[in-house]
């Protein structure tokens, strides 16, 4: 082992015909888990703007995943609930910022995918600890939690309404009747 036949770094030989040791790559080939043609995918940004659009599709599997990811990776810092409040404030450092402020709520869905790729202010860049499939389902729950804190009895349609338990349907309307008194 100690004295073995090798080419030293992009030196010369006299076995091949082209005389390179470092032999080119074969036509069209790709590193394994590098084929990045999804640029929206990969980057989360459409002609430089953030994507207003997930580029996957969205169901309770995902948002499960998301929210799993969430807690691991983003409750530390931005809390549970996504309010800025998590454990590192308590300890003392400064607050991210609320998900639920209206510029995060306005914002596309790609700048949480962007910011979890490559950083943001104080916050570190995620994309060696957080595969690309999993940052999108962190942004799908994050825009569950946006909706859960700003949801309105409204924006349900008359059926969905009906489905509600009577009890919540009370708790939804007693407010309204303490405003009477």
């Amino acid at each position: 082992m100690h004295d073995q036949p090798k080419y030293k770094y992009l030196r010369s030989t006299g076995f091949f015909t082209d005389g390179r040791s470092a032999r080119p790559l074969v036509e069209n080939t790709i590193a394994r888990g590098h084929l990045d043609e999804d640029s929206v995918f990969n980057t989360g940004m459409v002609n430089g703007q953030p994507a207003t659009e997930f580029p996957i599709e969205i169901n309770r599997q995902v948002i499960d995943r998301g929210q799993e990811r969430f807690n691991i990776y983003c409750s530390p810092c931005h809390g549970q609930l996504g309010n800025g409040l998590g454990m590192i404030v308590q300890r003392g450092f400064k607050p991210p910022p609320s998900y639920h402020i209206d510029r995060l709520r306005q914002v596309g869905v790609g700048h949480f995918f962007d910011v979890m790729t490559n950083g943001y202010g104080a916050m570190w860049k995620y994309s060696a600890q957080i595969e690309p499939r999993d940052r999108w389902a962190i942004a799908a729950y994050i825009r569950v939690l946006q909706a859960s804190q700003n949801a309105n009895i409204d924006d349900l349609s008359a059926d969905e309404r009906n489905k509600l338990p009577a009890a919540q349907a009370m708790a939804v309307s007693a407010p309204a009747a303490g405003a009477q008194r």
